[in-house]
C-alpha cells in the first residue's frame, strides 16, 4: 500500500513539474503569433470567383467600404478600403489576447456591411459581402491572414 502511494505521488510531482514548462513553451509561441495583419482587395461584384482575383483584374475595386473583423457576433477590428479596394488590419497582442489564431481562422469572418450599390447603383443596397479567413504565413513574427474569398449574403 505505502508503495502505490509513493508511485501516485511522484507522478503527480512529475505531472505537476510537466505544466509550467508546457504553458511556457506555449507562451512563447503565442508571443511569436501575438501580432496578425489581415490584409485583402474588395471587389464591387457579387461573383465569387472575380473577388478572389489578388491582382483586382475582372471587376473594379471597392473602394471606401468599411471591412470588420467579426468574431462571435462582435467586431473586434475594421478597416476602410482604399481607392484600390486594399485594406489592412493589424491585431496587436492586446485584441490576440482574446482570440488566438486558431480560433480566429475557424471562428471569425470579414464582413463587408457598405451595399454594394455604393460602387454600382445596379448592385443589391442590402446585404454584404461575407469572407473566412486564411493564413498565409508567418513574416517577422507576424501573422498573415487573408480573405478567402467574399460572397454577397442578401439580408
Amino acid at each position: 500500500m505505502a508503495m502505490k502511494i509513493v508511485v501516485m505521488l511522484s507522478l503527480l510531482v512529475v505531472v505537476a513539474m510537466a505544466i509550467p514548462k508546457a504553458k511556457a513553451q506555449l507562451g512563447i509561441l503565442n508571443d511569436l503569433l501575438g501580432s496578425a495583419n489581415i490584409q485583402g482587395t474588395v471587389l464591387c461584384t457579387l461573383n465569387l470567383k472575380d473577388n478572389v482575383d489578388d491582382n483586382g483584374d475582372g471587376a473594379p475595386a471597392f473602394s471606401n467600404a468599411q471591412v470588420q473583423l467579426m468574431c462571435g457576433g462582435k467586431v473586434l477590428s475594421n478597416a476602410t478600403t482604399n481607392g484600390a479596394g486594399k485594406f489592412s488590419m493589424k491585431m496587436d497582442s492586446v485584441d490576440s489576447l482574446v482570440y488566438d489564431l486558431s480560433s480566429m481562422l475557424s471562428g471569425c469572418n470579414l464582413m463587408v456591411p457598405t451595399p454594394l450599390s455604393d460602387c454600382n447603383s445596379n448592385l443589391p443596397s442590402v446585404g454584404s459581402l461575407i469572407s473566412t479567413l486564411r493564413f498565409l504565413g508567418i513574416t517577422n513574427s507576424v501573422a498573415n491572414i487573408t480573405p478567402s474569398g467574399f460572397h454577397f449574403v442578401p439580408s
